[in-house]
């Protein structure tokens, strides 16, 4: 199956160029996460996925150009490529979440295909002054990680990696140092505190730069430009390769907008080796 093909990739194109309601794209996010198994969910099921109620359900349907639910479900049955022999209905839950991981990367490959909006990330990330950078609950390592080797790089890198009343305090000492962007992390759960915080950064003036595990994610509305990267779902906490790379690339992107970039990692490595700073 090509990754065009894939589960993931099909519900997006369905849903691109709706115009959703807050409850539709609930769903919409929900049917993206649980997208190989949508196609045999009943809507009583799907409401209960995306706690929504099933009349809801049956509106985001017809939101889409179908008749109901049962016409939206025959087309995701009829457009699903059959399951190759010795598939994953042949793995083990751990073999299924890591088939699930690849899935997608495979899909971030895709998206990828096309690098304006990572590449335009990367333009307002670099130009920031400092870089605040937020994730919060389960996001908070995908926050850390970006920022320890964005510093290596940015001049001024700004974690806010732990939530509370002080957290706006931080981002209007951003703004008053010169910040004009903020990159985002958010995984789900989704906290609330992300949220408004995304929300009070944008009224601060930031242009807000967010990694989401889809497009239709509750940061989605707060959000200059996001990138989605789907999370695996199949065990009992969501994993996330897919969003750490994507973080990853955007640093690449963003080293390519800091014209000392190569001298200072240069500079780091030279300093690194003087204080035997790592193991040969």
């Amino acid at each position: 199956m090509s990754v065009t093909d894939s589960p993931a990739a099909r519900l997006q194109a369905l849903f691109e160029g709706h115009r959703l309601t807050p409850t539709q794209r609930r769903i919409a996010h929900s049917m993206v996460r649980r997208a190989a198994d949508v196609p045999f969910l009943s809507s009583v099921e799907l409401a209960e996925l995306a706690g929504v109620s099933q009349p809801s359900v049956t509106r985001f349907a017809v939101a889409l150009g179908f008749d109901g639910y049962p016409a939206l479900r025959r087309h995701l049955r009829e457009v699903a490529p059959a399951e190759p022999a010795g598939g994953p209905e042949s793995y083990n839950e751990y073999q299924q979440a890591v088939e699930a991981e690849i899935e997608n990367l495979r899909h971030l490959a895709q998206a990828l295909a096309d690098p304006r909006p990572v590449r335009r990330a990367g333009r307002l990330l670099a130009a920031s002054r400092p870089l605040p950078v937020l994730g919060l609950r389960a996001a908070a390592s995908q926050a850390y990680g970006f920022a320890y080797f964005a510093a290596k790089v940015h001049p001024d890198v700004r974690l806010l990696n732990e939530g509370g009343t002080m957290i706006e305090d931080r981002i209007d000492g951003s703004v008053r140092a010169g910040a004009s962007a903020l990159l985002c992390f958010a995984l789900p759960r989704h906290p609330r505190e992300v949220v408004d915080t995304l929300a009070y950064a944008r009224g601060a003036g930031l242009r807000v730069v967010t990694v989401a595990d889809s497009a239709f994610a509750p940061v989605a509305k707060h959000s200059d430009l996001l990138l989605p990267a789907a999370v695996g779902t199949g065990l009992a906490f969501d994993t996330a390769c897919a969003p750490m790379l994507l973080g990853r690339v955007l640093l690449e992107a963003m080293c390519d907008d800091l014209p000392d970039a190569q001298a200072r990692l240069e500079e780091f490595d030279a300093a690194a080796a003087a204080r035997g700073l790592f193991v040969d």
